[in-house]
């Protein structure tokens, strides 16, 4: 198995100069279907779609208009039982797709998005035809990140940067960031199972030091593979490691993780502790090559209690 593939999991977005191939997973894009707000409405979610006048309108958004002219924001989280949505930042590439299709099947309203409008849009209408009755739609990252209270950063390391940077007036109080970047030596054409050492100690405190006040960073999903996610057949069976300053925080985090069936999310401490969960990404990379496989980690002798209750 060719390393550029393995690297996928890491999400670059296809198209990216330099970034690997892997992005499109799933077959060709079915025709992108309904507006945001009839999407969600159904799950119970209350969204307003506006066109760049500021006039709330469906029609505006079915006209074939371009993706660029859309935004969205949210008027109230789900109702109790229903999910509360997902934004995916870097949802085009793969881990991004992957984790997208997952939520997606288990019910959790997702936000997919990307630089790029239209391909946001065209990464919601793969997911949609992957996962019938599940609610997707794209937009722009700012966009994305506007309409969900917590947000997963899963761009390459050398797009981590400038991707905050960009959300730095979007992302407010209370909203948590996920961050599944690893700062590995491909960034700047070295080898994957290399990382490059970060001034702050890791990707996730980088991540912590860039994010507006009262925005939290929860550290996470540095270690399931990407194939494995975006493969619906497949059956998972893995711990994901989770690190942060604030348990409640890094609890709806491991609450969203374990939607997915077969992801155990597992209390790794701070999020200075990301400096070494980041480093499994390269291990399992070693690991994959020689194996030709897509292995994650599982903990022995934990608790079967819930740990997050």
């Amino acid at each position: 198995m060719r390393t550029d593939l393995l690297l996928d999991r890491l999400a670059g977005e296809p198209g990216e100069r330099d970034a690997p191939l892997g992005g499109a997973l799933l077959g060709p894009l079915d025709e992108l279907l309904v507006s945001l707000d009839q999407d969600l409405a159904h799950r119970g979610i209350v969204a307003r779609v506006f066109d760049v006048t500021g006039q709330s309108s469906a029609s505006a958004v079915r006209r074939s208009e371009s993706a660029a002219r859309r935004r969205f924001t949210l008027g109230q989280y789900p109702a109790r039982g229903v999910p509360e949505p997902v934004a995916i930042i870097g949802a085009s590439g793969a881990l991004g797709f992957g984790l997208a299709a997952r939520w997606g099947r288990a019910g959790v309203p997702v936000l997919l998005g990307s630089r790029d409008p239209d391909r946001a849009l065209e990464a919601a209408g793969r997911a949609r035809a992957a996962v019938a009755g599940g609610s997707f739609d794209g937009a722009a990252n700012e966009d994305a990140a506007r309409g969900a209270p917590i947000v997963v950063l899963s761009v390459p390391f050398r797009s981590q940067s400038e991707t905050l940077t960009n959300l730095r007036d979007t992302l407010r109080e209370g909203q948590i960031v996920v961050d599944a970047t690893v700062p590995l030596a491909a960034a700047v054409s070295g080898k994957a199972t290399r990382t490059l050492g970060v001034w702050q100690g890791s990707a996730a405190q980088q991540a912590q030091e860039m994010v507006p006040e009262g925005v939290t960073v929860v550290s996470a999903l540095h270690t399931v593979g990407a194939p494995s996610l975006a493969d619906l057949d497949a059956e998972l069976g893995e711990d994901i490691l989770v690190c942060g300053d604030k348990k409640a925080d890094k609890g709806r985090v491991a609450r969203l993780i374990e939607l997915i069936p077969g992801l155990r999310a597992v209390n790794a401490g701070a999020l200075e502790m990301a400096r070494i969960v980041e480093q499994l990404t390269p291990l399992l990379i070693s690991v994959n090559v020689r194996y030709k496989v897509h292995a994650g980690i599982r903990l022995t002798d934990l608790p079967d209690a819930d740990h997050w209750a």
